[in-house]
């Protein structure tokens, strides 16, 4: 998925602890900063804890820090070089951030601080590329563009509605529309992961092809740890379903858009979940799976590190931490059982919910109930979400007679063309979406299923 790789799943590394930042003293918090980073390196989990501010010690637990850094160092190679301290400003807020040199990839370090000193956001992120992708071709004077608000539970998301120009003005008609969900990890509406921005060609590419297209800000990346509702856990539906579903009905309201012709896009999570959104949703179209992981969570994720170990020469160190991956994997599927053995940490820092929903969620199960329409894309060299993923996708809706399905030998888990053995390291590499996925998306969403 989107994010379970080493690339993709930034939820591997990142903390997500809050958007309320404060204006204490510029060389404190710098200081503050250089403490913060030291100890989350170390490991130091309740030293980090203790930084938090009220609200996020209530709902954090002091183990989640504990082997972020190291997971890190898993997925990414030693740590060679720190940058220094710099500050960014959003809305008047002050975010201090360090960009850290791995062995394979940069990631950048950043916190941010109530007034008191008090620490209310952690993150370690990709650092940012020094160009992005060159977009899909469009004509500008062929498309409206507009910001949207969306959400549910309260929660605004940002977001944009592209749309042909044919379904604006005076001779206008009302044109089909694809949502586009994300992947895992805290992706914006573009979901850019280094240089690349997939969402953003989709958008573009559609549109091209006389469909209108709405991406958003995901709520993990608008709201970090504030994105669950009180009473509520985190699971697959805070952090992705609930707002899907009720963009699905948001958008049939939009008055440019057909309402009964509306589909969901889902990307790596987002696929995965997609039948889900479906089920939940009144009035959608049809869903298109993409690189949509069908296999349980634990299962690809224990796969793409050993894979991705075996890209470099492991150490010896690497091999013990992935026994120990192995070991949390292997235990979490006890989770809710009599075996389970609580002294073991649970994997990726996420919380015991998440990983009983993620245990009881059955996406093929799920999406062989659906009355509507299916169409399931592959990358046949992604190695996050396999042709393995494919094949059960496949055979799970065998007695579908509305499901579709095609593979792309050329393509990664981003939807990069390449050729032998996929790496994450082309994940940092620019290369927009191609042309010939947007055409059969387009081809699906129009009815034109045989020339699939």
């Amino acid at each position: 998925m989107k994010e379970m790789g080493v690339i993709g799943r930034w939820a591997l590394i990142l903390l997500l602890l809050g958007n309320v930042y404060g204006g204490f003293a510029q060389d404190a918090n710098t200081a503050r900063a250089q403490h913060i980073y030291e100890l989350f390196v170390a490991g130091q989990g309740d030293s980090i804890h203790a930084a938090l501010n009220r609200e996020l010690q209530e709902k954090l637990a002091p183990a989640l820090f504990n082997d972020s850094f190291r997971q890190a160092e898993k997925m990414f190679g030693k740590s060679v070089s720190k940058g220094e301290w710099k500050t960014d400003s959003a809305q008047g807020i002050t975010i201090y951030y360090s960009d850290v040199e791995f062995e394979r990839y940069n990631l950048r370090f950043l916190v941010a601080f109530d007034a008191d000193g008090a620490l209310n956001t952690i993150r370690l992120v990709p650092a940012p590329a020094a160009s992005t992708a060159q977009p899909v071709a469009y004509d500008k004077t062929k498309m409206d563009e507009r910001d949207i608000t969306l959400g549910a539970d309260g929660y605004k998301l940002p977001g944009t509605l592209t749309l042909p120009k044919r379904a604006v003005g005076p001779d206008a008609c009302r044109v089909p529309c694809v949502i586009l969900v994300h992947g895992s990890g805290p992706h914006d509406r573009d979901e850019t992961i280094g240089p690349n921005k997939p969402f953003r060609d989709l958008a573009w590419g559609l549109e091209k092809r006389g469909i209108a297209v709405v991406r958003y800000e995901k709520r993990t990346k608008a709201y970090g740890a504030a994105c669950v509702p009180a009473g509520r856990e985190l699971d697959y539906d805070t952090e992705a379903v609930d707002d899907a579903v009720a963009i699905v009905e948001q958008v049939r309201a939009l008055p440019e858009l057909a309402p009964d012709s509306v589909y969901v896009l889902g990307h790596s999570l987002g696929g995965t979940l997609a039948p889900r959104i479906a089920g939940r949703s009144k009035g959608l179209a049809g869903i298109i799976i993409l690189a949509g992981l069908a296999r349980s969570l634990e299962d690809a994720l224990e796969e793409q590190f050993y894979y991705t170990s075996s890209l470099t020469d492991s150490s010896v160190n690497v091999k013990v931490q992935l026994d120990e991956l192995k070991q949390q994997l292997a235990n979490v599927k006890k989770l809710g059982t009599e075996e389970f053995d609580e002294t073991i940490s649970l994997p990726l820092g996420q919380p015991r919910s998440y990983w009983l929903f993620a245990n009881a969620y059955k996406p093929v199960e799920v999406a062989a109930k659906l009355k509507l329409p299916i169409f399931v894309l592959q990358g046949e060299r992604d190695y996050q979400v396999t042709m393995e993923d494919f094949g059960l996708w496949r055979s799970g809706l065998l007695r579908c007679k509305n499901a579709y399905f095609k593979s792309y030998p050329k393509l990664n888990h981003l939807l990069q063309e390449g050729s032998g053995k996929a790496t994450p390291f082309e994940y940092s590499h620019a290369s927009p979406v191609p042309a010939y996925v947007m055409d059969d998306i387009a081809s699906f969403v129009r009815g034109k299923q045989n020339t699939l």
